[in-house]
């Protein structure tokens, strides 16, 4: 359903069930599912793909181009998944050559004010309060909740099943089924209240504690403990992935809280 006051490039492709309030704007190269609905003053600009069922909120920007001086005008897109919330004034801008998108994944709440920079990969069912500002080429994974007015440092990697408290300067990764608080930032301890929400058993966080054990309270370096936890306890996919997560990062990860 289009309203008449809403400017809708003929080039855009927008699925009948779509509606459009009042004063916005939709440019060429735009694609966007059944069932989405746009609020009023929102711009959607050239290389934004947005899924089906989603609810964009007055005053949003999608697509915008990057705000990297790099950026020499390549085509590049934005991408929000299915069933995704973006709240008042969200803007998400488009990719760089560097990655040539920027990723909102399904399922996801991005609160008012929140800022996602060029080539983020976001994942599925992930929460970003109010006020974030997300740099470029961050990743966050499936179920992070991230508290409202945090900064998170480009190219950091936040885990899944992670819980960050609100105003956290994040520039190191977090690693998944954390909860990290304090300034600086710091582990504080197993996310054991959202793993369950999501049913995870006793048995899993309890090894996801005892992995973090041997990170946070053995007083070994990173790499042996990680050899400890390789050598001592069970392969499971918990285990494996928070392994993984520690040798593919790039800047580091949170220490603990002393």
């Amino acid at each position: 359903m289009k309203q008449p006051l809403a400017y809708i490039h003929p080039g855009a492709k927008i699925a009948p069930s779509v509606v459009i309030d009042p004063f916005v704007t939709i440019d060429n190269n735009v694609e966007i599912g059944e069932g989405t609905r746009i609020g009023s003053n929102v711009t959607i600009l050239e290389g934004a793909r947005i899924g089906k069922n989603c609810t964009i909120f007055p005053g949003a920007v999608i697509s915008a181009i990057p705000q990297d001086l790099k950026f020499r005008g390549e085509d590049t897109v934005a991408i929000i998944g299915d069933n995704t919330t973006l709240r008042e004034c969200v803007t998400v801008n488009r990719g760089t050559a560097a990655k040539g998108k920027t990723v909102v994944g399904s399922n996801c709440l991005i609160m008012a004010y929140s800022h996602i920079a060029h080539d983020c990969v976001v994942g599925d069912n992930v929460i970003i309060s109010n006020a974030t500002q997300v740099a470029g080429e961050v990743v966050i994974d499936n179920y992070a909740v991230i508290g409202g007015g945090s900064l998170i440092h480009q190219f950091s990697h936040i885990g899944a099943h992670v819980m960050i408290q609100g105003g956290a300067l994040i520039n190191k990764d977090i690693p998944p089924f954390v909860k990290a608080a304090r300034e600086p930032i710091a582990y504080t301890g197993v996310n054991s209240i959202g793993l369950r929400r999501r049913n995870f058993t006793n048995d899993q966080i309890r090894e996801i504690q005892e992995i973090y054990r041997f990170l946070y309270l053995s007083q070994l370096n990173v790499s042996d403990a990680v050899e400890r936890i390789e050598a001592e306890l069970p392969a499971t996919r918990e285990r494996d992935e928070i392994i993984m997560f520690i040798r593919n990062s790039k800047r580091g990860i949170i220490r603990g809280y002393v």
